[in-house]
Order: structure tokens, then C-alpha cells, then sequence
């Protein structure tokens, strides 16, 4: 009986046992699925919540992402991730296949229980302002998603709040750092214009470490540079360094105007058409008629020189009636569209010397002028012949051309791959320069007056003129003095002109008073030769390396300007007779030539070392080539594959604030020319874009450009905006824009999201396509068309 009783209190321990085993065993499998949708949901549903909800482990450690990165993040320690700006679709099933790829463990399991239990807690709103977003051409509005992830004991994972900072990185975590291959593929595609993904928005694909270099644990998806490079972006950290500024130099910057607060509502600007006698010709600084009217003389050309409005206009310049698309370029050197430039009188002055001729509905342009009748092409090589050190395209890459008419020595410089600075007065060969223009060659309007031209000292590898009538040897030379100015040492003046060549008396007389001058200039005469088949002749000139000559001359005459006359000083400053003398020691710029070109484009020029302080706070070098890296990433990676611009209808292009010329560099496999502009308050790296092989000039954008309405197809403007508005209204700075913009043409500003703000209010009041516009954090970028056509309110208001 005992035994009985004791088999059947086992038997009900026995059942008992197997029923909770068996409880235990569905309860354990209910989590794990549980778990496992969790898994498979919260991958593909909430990547940017799960890793925004890590803020609070990492909401203490100090963002690492730095231009001057700490050794610990240079020792690769902390590596950036990546962040899609494509469809969500796309980037839901890129999660979801790493997921799949990936099997956790079981302390994996436990640690991602206890990031659900934070995601649950995280309020909506900071779900939402974890997202970025931007416009695509088409108007419509894109979510973002990054893969981001790390250890949550670790912390190594990107808070919202660090993302919101300008250096924009985060980090991934090992499981993501050894897909790399597949991520490798990836990149291939997008670099090879891939169709699917790449057609609608830009993708950058490209590993960049902190100190700017290609590496191989990060990359960036945006077009702006992530990381360290951002610090490029940022307006606040940038200061002058070893480089004072054009205007401490000249010290005659026009006082402050007061900034703008506007709101940016389309509503609150009232374009106007400008109505002035110049009509689609209007320059504001060259055809302010009332200034004009005032001047005492104009002997030395004063009423060629900038007279600006005291109120810079904000009206629009009409179009001329029929203007059509400019005629691409390399075809726009030979003719160009009438309508486009309805001006006959340079015809009838000058057809007999191939300047330019009507046909039709075209404008003509043969590749003649006056010194070459047979052609620019031949002259050229004339030249080469007289003197091979000149080495076209190798020594000597820029070239200053004076009084150019219709430029046609410049556009044709161009296949010697040589780059030239062409000037001329807006005077009575009408619209020379903006024949030039629109040709595709660079030029401005300029005249060698009453001051010194916008150039710094010691850039120009040549300087040409060809019977450009100007009086170099009058007023103790004071204007062949200038050119010195400008002429780097060892560099050539090539002198085409009857003096050279002609016995008339008033040519002997000049002849016989410029080898005086230029003999005293210390300038030798190299060669002087004819050209046959242009019945021409050309003097060639040499300006000395070395003050050797100076100190030998029997009279100081001209004088030596003294010790403290700034030869870069250039905005605004008055000419003087006098010379500058020329550098010495082997590290002062102007000391030594350049390196040939194309070497010289890359290679940091000799005289910025290690003692310089960049722009951006590095040593001088390092400052350079950072600058470069940046440019050619964000140009390759964006702007030529990313914003929908088709460059075969880009020619001439203006970069409004250049620094080191990394922009104008990075373009160089485009078929553009670059103009380079550095504001009269930005440090002064001008002579570093010249030492480059590349031109420009200074400028105070406060004010209007000096040149013609519709002659640029792209603007781009890197910080400069939101610097302006300290100094100047911001509505007169965009009208300026406009004038000078081309219908159809281009502009790019990235700049801080409250300017990008208020320019889109601007762009959209005049009707203009805003082809993409996207922001981050504090850092946006803005890309724009012009409109062919004004909107009819504006055509009615004449």
C-alpha cells in the first residue's frame, strides 16, 4: 500500500514537472519571437529612432570630428559612418540585407532588449527632428535615413545633438565596418553613373578620414564634405593667417552699410525693371551718368573709371528682344547670335581688320584684329618663334592682354592652353568686352586711368598689347609703371604696336621716348621682329629678376616707391610714377619662377610653408592641400555628377569668393574658364590663385561687377552671403547676381541656413527654378536656375 501510495505521489510530481517544463518551453519560445520581430522590424522601420535613442550614452563625450583632428581619432580609433540621401525605400532594403547577413548572439540579443526599452521612451518630436530632408529638382521632399550604430556600453554611437553639428559625422559599428566590400561595390556603381540610383539626387560615395584624405574606414553621402572637412564650410572658423586683407592694404573700404533683416517673402520684394539710357547694357559703376557729369576732367580717362551708385540699384535689367541661348562653346568663338549682342558700330569700324562681321542672323568673328588681320593663331606663334623661352602653355600660363577689343587673342591663347586676364574700356568700339563675353573668353571692363587695376603686384607671367594706344610714356610712365607693378619678375611684355615698326614721326617719337623709359625701368629688350604676314612688328621686353640693376642706374629715375607702398594694394589706390622694388630671400614670393604648368596647379607654392597660418587655422601647406581635397571631392563627388547641371552649356564661371582657387582647380577637366574673385574683407590669397596657374581679380561686392549684363552661365558663392550682410543689403547684392547671370545660368551658394533662406524667397519672386535646396544642422546648399524670361509683372513695369 505504501508502495502504491508512493508511486502515485510520483506520478503526479512526474506530470506536474513536465507541465511547468512545458510552460517554461513556450514562454521562452514567445519571447524569442518576439524578439525576433522586434529585430527585423526595428531594422527596417526605425533606424534613425534606434540610433537617436543612444543619445544619452553619448551625450557627454566631446564631438572628435575636427579640422586638426586629435591623435586619437588620426589613429583611426573612431570611424566616421555613412548617410544615404536617396529614396527610403532603397535605404529600408539596404538595412534590412545587412540585418539579414548578421546573426547576433545571445548578449547581442540582451543588449538590443535594452535599447527597445529606450526607444519606447523616446518622445515623437525628437524622432522627427532627427530627420533631414531636401527638394529635389522636381519639387518633391526626401527623408533621409543613416546607418548608424556601436555599443551602447561603449558608447561609440552618434547622438542627435552631435549630429546636429557642423562636423555631421558618425560612427559605425564593427558588424557595418566588415561589410566593407559590399560596400565597395556600392561605390563602384554610383561612380559609374549607376542609373538606379543616382538619377534623381546626388549620392556621394567616398571614404574620407579626418585629416581630409582618402582612408578607408568612412564615407560620405551628402554633398558637403563630412567630418573634418566640413570645417570648410564654416564661415565662423575661418580667419586671415599669415594674409592680411585687400582692403587693410588699399585702407579705403567704403564704410558699412547696415544689414539687412529681410524675410525672405516673396511678397515683400517688388522687382523693377532698370530704366536707364545704358538698357540691357546697364554696368551700374561704369554708366552712372549723374557722377559722371560731376568730374572736373576726364584727361586721364576718369569717365571710363568706376563711379558707383551710393545706392546700389535693386531693379532687374531687361533682356535685349530675341535673345536666344548662347551658342556653346568652342563654336561661340567663331560666331554668337545677333540678337544676343545687337551692336553694329564695331562691325563697321573694324571689319576690314577680321574683328567681327554680321551675317545673318549671326555675329562673325574671323580671329583677326588689328595687329592680325590673317588671324590670332599665326601671331601667336609668331611670337613663340621670337622668343622660345616664352614657352606658351609651360613657362608662361597667365597672361594680362591690354586694351583686347574683341579678344580674340585671348579665346585663341586658349589652344596654347594658356589662361588670359583680357581688359578694355566700355567706350566707343561698342561692346567689345561683352562680344568677348559672349564668345565664352574672359574679359572685363576695365581702363588704365587714374588708378591702379584690381590685380595684386608680381602675378602676371606676360603682359600683351597690340596697338592698344595706350600713352605708356607719358607722366614720367606712370601707366607702363603699373604694368611693372603687375609683370612678375623674369616675366615678358610683348609690345605690338606702330612704334615698333612704322617711321612716321609721331611713331619715331614714341619709340625713341618708350626705350628710354624702358631702359631706366631696368627692362631688357629680348628681341624685336616682324611679322611678314601681318606686316607687324613686336618688341619684346624682360622685366630683371634681382635689384642689381636698380642700385646700378646712374639716375633714380623713375624713383623707387617707398618702403612703405604696399605693391599689392589695389582697390581704389592712386597710380604713382615710382617702382616697386623686387623681392629677395628664397622663400618671398616673386623670388623664384613658378613651376611649369599643369605642375604648378597642385604643388603649394614655395612661398607658403609650415610658418604661414592658413585660412582655416592649419600651417600654410597643410591648409593648401586640404583646400584642394575638399574642392575636387565636393566638385566630382557633387557638383559635376550629383545637381543635374549639364556642363557642355557651362562656359564662362565666376567662383565670388575664391580662397586658394581650389574650386577654379577642381574644374580644371571641365571646358570653363574661372573667375576668381577674393572680396576686398577676405584675407588676401589672390597671389596663390595666380602662383596656381589660375587668374582673378578683387572685388567689393557691395558694389556692381564691371561687367556686362547676362555674361556668366555659373555663379558659385561659398560663405559669402551671410558675411555681406554685416557690411550690406543683401536684396542689391542678388539684383547684382541677376544682371550678371545668364538666362538659363547657374547658381550655387552654400552658406548657413538662414541666408540659404532668405536667397530662395529672392530666387522665387523672380520666377527662378530652384533645382535643389538642403540643409543640415546650420549648413545648407542652394542650387538655382535663372529663368529664360521675366515674369510679366516685371516686363510691365517699363
Amino acid at each position: 500500500m505504501a508502495f502504491g501510495r508512493g508511486s502515485k505521489m510520483d506520478g503526479r510530481r512526474s506530470s506536474s514537472s513536465s507541465s511547468l517544463c512545458t510552460t517554461t518551453t513556450v514562454v521562452v519560445f514567445v519571447a524569442l519571437c518576439l524578439v525576433g520581430a522586434w529585430m527585423m522590424t526595428s531594422s527596417t522601420i526605425f533606424p534613425l529612432e534606434i540610433s537617436s535613442n543612444k543619445k544619452a550614452a553619448v551625450k557627454e563625450q566631446p564631438a572628435k570630428a575636427n579640422y586638426g583632428a586629435s591623435e586619437e581619432v588620426a589613429s583611426g580609433n573612431t570611424a566616421e559612418g555613412s548617410e544615404k540621401f536617396g529614396d527610403t525605400d532603397n535605404n529600408d532594403n539596404a538595412v534590412s540585407e545587412e540585418s539579414n547577413n548578421t546573426v547576433p548572439s545571445e548578449e547581442e540579443r540582451f543588449t538590443d532588449n535594452t535599447v527597445e526599452k529606450s526607444v519606447e521612451k523616446t518622445p515623437p518630436k525628437e524622432k522627427e527632428e532627427s530627420k533631414d530632408t531636401f527638394d529635389d529638382a522636381n519639387g518633391k521632399t526626401e527623408q533621409s535615413s543613416a546607418k548608424e550604430g556601436g555599443d551602447a556600453e561603449s558608447g561609440s554611437g552618434q547622438s542627435e545633438s552631435e549630429e546636429r553639428k557642423d562636423d555631421e559625422s558618425t560612427t559605425v559599428t564593427d558588424s557595418e565596418q566588415s561589410d566593407g566590400e559590399r560596400k565597395d561595390d556600392q561605390e563602384e556603381k554610383v561612380d559609374g553613373n549607376d542609373s538606379q540610383d543616382t538619377t534623381d539626387q546626388p549620392q556621394i560615395e567616398e571614404k574620407v578620414d579626418e585629416s581630409g584624405e582618402k582612408g578607408q574606414g568612412a564615407k560620405s553621402n551628402e554633398v558637403f564634405p563630412d567630418g573634418a572637412q566640413s570645417e570648410l564650410l564654416k564661415e565662423s572658423n575661418t580667419e586671415n593667417g599669415s594674409f592680411s586683407t585687400q582692403d587693410a592694404e588699399s585702407k579705403n573700404e567704403k564704410e558699412a552699410q547696415a544689414s539687412s533683416e529681410s524675410s525672405g517673402d516673396e511678397t515683400t520684394y517688388n522687382w523693377k525693371l532698370c530704366n536707364t539710357n545704358a538698357g540691357t547694357d546697364y554696368i551700374p559703376c561704369l554708366d552712372n551718368e549723374k557722377a559722371i557729369k560731376k568730374l572736373r576732367t576726364t584727361k586721364h580717362y576718369e569717365h571710363r573709371e568706376r563711379h558707383c551708385p551710393v545706392e546700389p540699384p535693386t531693379c532687374v535689367v531687361p533682356l535685349p528682344e530675341g535673345y536666344k541661348r548662347p551658342v556653346e562653346w568652342p563654336t561661340s568663338r567663331d560666331k554668337v547670335w545677333y540678337s544676343n549682342v545687337p551692336h553694329t558700330k564695331l562691325a563697321e569700324y573694324k571689319g576690314h581688320q577680321n574683328w567681327v562681321k554680321v551675317s545673318g542672323d549671326h555675329l562673325l568673328f574671323p580671329g583677326g584684329g588689328t595687329q592680325f588681320k590673317n588671324g590670332a593663331l599665326h601671331y601667336i606663334d609668331t611670337i613663340q618663334q621670337a622668343l622660345p623661352n616664352i614657352a606658351w602653355g609651360q613657362r608662361s600660363r597667365v597672361i594680362l592682354d591690354v586694351g583686347c577689343g574683341v579678344a580674340s587673342f585671348g579665346g585663341y591663347m586658349f589652344d596654347r592652353d594658356v589662361l588670359t586676364m583680357s581688359f578694355a574700356p566700355k567706350d566707343e568700339h561698342e561692346a567689345q568686352v561683352q562680344f568677348a563675353l559672349e564668345r565664352g573668353i574672359p574679359a572685363i571692363s576695365a581702363v588704365m586711368g587714374t588708378k591702379r587695376l584690381p590685380y595684386p603686384s608680381r602675378v602676371f607671367d606676360v603682359i600683351h598689347c597690340a596697338r592698344c594706344r595706350v600713352p605708356w610714356h607719358i607722366e614720367g610712365g606712370m601707366l607702363l609703371l603699373e604694368l611693372n607693378r603687375l609683370l612678375r619678375p623674369g616675366g615678358y611684355f610683348v609690345w605690338s604696336a606702330t612704334p615698333v615698326y612704322q617711321k612716321l614721326s609721331e611713331d619715331v617719337e614714341i619709340w625713341n621716348a618708350m626705350s628710354a623709359l624702358t631702359k631706366s625701368m631696368c627692362w631688357k629688350m629680348v628681341n624685336k621682329t616682324k611679322d611678314k604676314l601681318n606686316q607687324v612688328g613686336m618688341a619684346i621686353y624682360q622685366k630683371p629678376m634681382d635689384n642689381s640693376c636698380y642700385e646700378k642706374r646712374p639716375e633714380n629715375s623713375p624713383p623707387l616707391c617707398k618702403e612703405s607702398d604696399d605693391a599689392d594694394a589695389a582697390w581704389n589706390v592712386p597710380l604713382q610714377a615710382c617702382m616697386h622694388k623686387l623681392p629677395t630671400g628664397q622663400s618671398v614670393r616673386g623670388s623664384k619662377w613658378p613651376e611649369t604648368w599643369p605642375q604648378r596647379l597642385e604643388k603649394t607654392p614655395y612661398w607658403v610653408d609650415d610658418s604661414h597660418v592658413g585660412v582655416y587655422g592649419k600651417p600654410g601647406n597643410e591648409d593648401f592641400e586640404a583646400d584642394y581635397a575638399h574642392w575636387k571631392r565636393v566638385v566630382s563627388k557633387s557638383y559635376v555628377n550629383g545637381m543635374g547641371i549639364d556642363w557642355s552649356k557651362v562656359r564662362n564661371v565666376m567662383d565670388m569668393r575664391a580662397v586658394y582657387g581650389g574650386f577654379a582647380a577642381a574644374l580644371r577637366d571641365q571646358k570653363v574658364w574661372v573667375m576668381n574673385i577674393v572680396p576686398i574683407d577676405s584675407p588676401d590669397t589672390l597671389p596663390i590663385v595666380y602662383e596656381r596657374g589660375l587668374f582673378g581679380m578683387y572685388h567689393d561686392w557691395c558694389e556692381s561687377f564691371s561687367t556686362y549684363p547676362r555674361t556668366y552661365d555659373l555663379l558659385h558663392a561659398d560663405h559669402l552671403f551671410s558675411k555681406l550682410k554685416k557690411r550690406c543689403k543683401l536684396l542689391p547684392v542678388f539684383a547684382e547676381v541677376d544682371r550678371i547671370l545668364r538666362p538659363e545660368g547657374k547658381l550655387i551658394v552654400r552658406d548657413n541656413a538662414e541666408t540659404i533662406n532668405e536667397l530662395q524667397g529672392m530666387v522665387k519672386s523672380l520666377q527662378w527654378e530652384v533645382r535643389m535646396t538642403y540643409t543640415k544642422g546650420n549648413e545648407g546648399l542652394l542650387c538655382v536656375q535663372k529663368s529664360m524670361w521675366r515674369p510679366k509683372e516685371i516686363e510691365a513695369s517699363m
